[in-house]
């Protein structure tokens, strides 16, 4: 769902948010969802455009999925 709603809008059906109305989202719940789908598409272009990378730990924990460890 998040991604057609990134890549192709336009084409968003109600079928498309069945699995969350499936889940008791009502319709407030579907514009958060749709709210954080946008808001990320947003950051994630700003970051891109602004050239902004990921942090070596960050992109290896997204890699492999190994807890970030703090740092002293």
């Amino acid at each position: 769902m998040a991604e057609k709603l990134s890549a192709t809008p336009t084409t968003m059906t109600e079928e498309d948010w069945r699995p969350l109305r499936e889940l008791d989202f009502d319709d407030k719940a579907l514009l958060e969802v749709g709210h954080i789908v946008g808001l990320f598409n947003y950051l994630t272009r700003m970051a891109d455009g602004f050239g902004l990378s990921v942090d070596p730990p960050i992109e290896r924990a997204s890699q492999t999925g190994e807890p970030l460890r703090h740092r002293s």
